[in-house]
């Protein structure tokens, strides 16, 4: 292809239309190829909860680090960033154009922003950790970083002892030091599809109707244990309880909407912020075929 590989960014709130419209760069634009920035689309067996590409569209144009990972897998900003950028080099050294998709901020912002360097390993702090039961491990974790350790899988021993060792080393919580960045400003190219609020209050409907009509009942009642990432999807909670009789299948429709909804005011709020990432505003009525043409007008040069 010709034109600048510099990587594309294409991010939204969930249920923007975000997948319709990168297969439409697609088709557009010769030799583009789609890496996912979306936290549980990484997972396999929950393509449907997590409204990740069809076989069919994956077909259509070459994807990279969707349904990646076992659901009992853990995934952070930090690794995922990492594999994110491995991936945008490798498509960059074929010559072709990395569209970077996704609604996950934290992310977004790892992909993009860089990741603050963590202190590197201990031999001696680690010699001293090593022999203690996990229990202990976990409770001076907690005691040291309470909102980190909220967010770790608490049995996982090698994730633990990592965490409590930035936070020695630190001297200040592992969880503040993961949210900090190398870049404040970087030069990228990125948009996020903007629609109206009633707009995407409206598609979060349908498209949780779309999910239960495709089987996302079945799709979780055949899930194992899970990380403690892949617990936080959406619908998780909320059809085990159904499953378990807690709720009846209406109630557990309406959580999804109202929860799902929440989110997506809290990823509106997350994308006013980021000035990096340039609003395209979408009507009700645009089609994938306009907005990425609106896409492509902002960035010229990758056509």
């Amino acid at each position: 292809m010709t034109g600048d590989t510099a990587p594309l960014y294409l991010a939204g709130q969930t249920g923007s239309g975000k997948t319709a419209v990168a297969l439409e760069l697609a088709d557009r634009i010769p030799g583009l190829e789609i890496i996912n920035a979306d936290a549980f689309q990484v997972y396999r067996g929950m393509e449907i909860l997590s409204a990740a590409p069809t076989e069919e569209e994956r077909r259509l144009v070459p994807h990279h680090l969707f349904g990646i990972l076992d659901p009992g897998d853990d995934c952070d900003a930090a690794t995922f960033a990492e594999q994110a950028r491995a991936a945008i080099a490798e498509v960059r050294e074929r010559g072709a154009l990395p569209l970077v998709v996704g609604g996950s901020g934290l992310y977004l912002k790892a992909i993009t922003h860089g990741l603050a360097p963590t202190p590197k390993g201990d031999p001696a702090l680690r010699a001293e950790l090593d022999p203690l039961p996990l229990d202990e491990l976990v409770e001076r974790y907690r005691s040291l970083d309470p909102e980190g350790a909220g967010q770790t899988n608490l049995k996982n021993r090698r994730y633990v002892t990592r965490n409590l060792e930035i936070c020695l080393l630190a001297g200040r919580p592992a969880s503040e030091i993961k949210n900090q960045w190398r870049e404040t400003e970087p030069d990228i190219r990125a948009v996020y599809l903007r629609r109206e609020r009633e707009d995407i209050r409206d598609r979060i409907a349908r498209r949780t109707e779309a999910m239960f009509d495709a089987g996302v009942i079945d799709e979780v009642a055949r899930l194992g244990p899970l990380s403690t990432t892949a617990e936080k999807a959406i619908g998780i909670r909320e059809i085990r309880a159904h499953l378990a009789d807690e709720i009846d299948l209406a109630a557990c429709r309406e959580e999804i909407v109202r929860v799902t909804r929440r989110y997506a005011k809290r990823q509106a709020s997350w994308f006013r912020r980021e000035a990096a990432f340039l609003p395209i505003p979408v009507a009700p009525d645009d089609t994938p075929s306009a907005i990425a043409e609106a896409v492509e007008e902002r960035f010229p040069e990758t056509g």
